[in-house]
């Protein structure tokens, strides 16, 4: 049987099903050993500075909050509750995802036509890119929303098959829930919009049920957009603030190269491959703004400054298109070129595996060595960004049965991240007093009480501090092997006394995004 993917209907609902069948089995056979790593990776080490956050988030329930939307607080909170201080039930939804995603991939690759060995190569090279597997170890806003865009770009490229218009409904009720975990979907659907009234097809955004999904949609996020409202709107400043840190990574100069990248070996050739295909092949003219929608988004991110794997989401379809056309041409090649092309690729996918199994977390964290530089710690920030909690947590405990009892009686903790304060709020919380942090969305959490008499600070500069305390002393001081530079790396600890200046009147100068 010829490999090669089958034009679909262009318009009505198609009532014979003349795809190749799914294989289920074949896709198994990646599926199932990507599901073990995911589980194992997520036993390792420890909660990630922004799960700890979440965890913080969740215990303090909103409609919204400074830098995300309510979903992964809530769903955090709830898997702590099912299972208190278990980080691998806590990320149990990132991995159920992602395995979700890899089997998209495959079932993509099926819509477009691909038979049995499109529709392995395609989970093949989702499961084998690092960044699109592993982020799947950890619960944060990127891997449910990268997993959520690819649900929804399955359900679109469904729809240019079928004409179902409640597949659009169904791509609207899954961009509700996107729109409370990040603010990104808007920027796919408007590329969709965009691409496809230029090259088709141009009913899909004429569709009665896609525009009623949209009033969902607006509906359900209503309550966020008041919150950010009545908060100035910090989501939108945390686009400045993303923009400036990008510079770390090789800023816009290299926003594309890197987010391609992402995919690992294997997925860049088919994500690349696949935007040649949707681009240029008749085969898959109707799919056509699909490639046309990544580009829009490359750009859109780049002019923005948005993240290197903001993307991310389009790159299960754009996989699925390329197993799809490396098939059809090694099926169509002369025999020695496919040969070759086919045992190429066989060496790309062991490659590809290799380098993602050594990516996972391995080591014992005794045999992690620390970052060079913090390029490399921004790189590995799932790494190194799950060290040295505890280690805080005891620093600033010893510390603070330091003080005299009355001193402990009004005293307060003020820690200079968003990360330090979630730390100190899950490990510490039944021995510290209150914790505060102008950090991110923590400083939205709550204003430090000016009747403190003691404060201790936790990181940030002495200068600062006697701005606001007319003594401040060193009293404790971490500094770990392994964790992040100015969180549990070169981290000072303050006690501080005689408050200067009201919080109530200073705090939303001190809180910074």
């Amino acid at each position: 049987m010829v490999d090669s993917p089958a034009p679909p209907e262009r318009s009505g609902r198609q009532t014979v099903d003349d795809r190749p069948p799914m294989a289920w089995r074949a896709v198994a056979a990646v599926v199932v050993p990507a599901a073990i790593v995911l589980i194992l990776s997520a036993s390792r080490y420890g909660y990630f500075g922004d799960e700890l956050y979440f965890l913080s988030a969740g215990r303090r329930p909103s409609f919204g909050y400074a830098d995300q939307g309510p979903v992964l607080p809530l769903l955090t909170r709830l898997m702590d509750l099912l299972a208190p201080g278990s980080f691998l039930v806590l990320r149990l939804p990132a991995v159920a995802l992602t395995v979700l995603a890899i089997v998209l991939c495959a079932m993509l690759a099926r819509e477009f036509g691909g038979g049995r060995w499109a529709q392995v190569l395609a989970a093949a090279g989702y499961a084998t890119s690092p960044f699109l597997l592993l982020q799947g170890a950890m619960l944060t806003t990127n891997a449910v929303d990268t997993a959520l865009w690819a649900i929804i770009t399955w359900l679109v490229v469904r729809w240019v098959r079928t004409r179902d218009d409640r597949l659009l409904l169904a791509a609207a009720l899954v961009t509700a829930i996107d729109m409370q975990v990040k603010w990104l979907i808007p920027f796919f659907w408007i590329a969709v919009a965009a691409s496809s009234m230029v090259l088709g097809p141009r009913e899909l955004v004429r569709r009665p049920l896609l525009w009623a999904g949209g009033v969902i949609v607006v509906v359900a996020t209503i309550p966020e957009l008041l919150w950010q409202r009545e908060h100035s709107w910090p989501q939108i400043e945390m686009g400045r603030v993303i923009g400036d840190e990008q510079g770390i990574l090789g800023g816009r100069l290299l926003f594309v190269p890197m987010s391609v990248s992402l995919a690992g070996y294997l997925g860049a050739l088919l994500l690349l491959w696949g935007l040649a295909v949707l681009l240029l092949s008749q085969t898959l003219r109707p799919y056509r703004f699909l490639g046309v929608t990544l580009l829009l988004l490359y750009a859109a991110f780049l002019i923005t400054g948005g993240r290197i794997y903001y993307a991310a989401g389009m790159y299960a379809v754009m996989i699925a298109a390329g197993a799809v056309g490396l098939v059809a041409t090694a099926t169509r090649a002369a025999p020695r070129w496919r040969t070759a092309l086919t045992a190429g690729t066989i060496v790309l996918t062991v490659g590809a595996t290799v380098f993602t199994l050594y990516s996972t977390p391995w080591r014992p964290a005794d045999e992690v060595r620390p970052p060079k530089d913090d390029a490399e710690a921004a790189i590995n920030i799932g790494t190194y960004g799950s060290f040295g909690w505890h280690e805080l947590t005891d620093e600033v405990e010893r510390v603070y049965d330091g003080l005299t009892p009355p001193e402990r009686e009004h005293a307060v903790i003020i820690a200079d991240t968003y990360w330090q304060a979630a730390a100190l709020d899950q490990f510490g919380r039944a021995h510290l007093p209150p914790i505060y942090s102008p950090s991110r969305g923590f400083g939205y959490f709550g204003t430090p009480p000016d009747d403190a008499s003691v404060m201790l600070a936790v990181g940030g500069y002495e200068a600062a501090w006697r701005s606001q305390y007319e003594h401040v002393d060193p009293v404790g001081k971490v500094d770990t092997r392994l964790g992040f530079q100015g969180n549990t790396q070169g981290v000072t600890i303050w006690k501080c006394s005689g408050l200067k200046k009201s919080w109530t009147r200073e705090w939303p100068h001190w809180m910074h995004l």
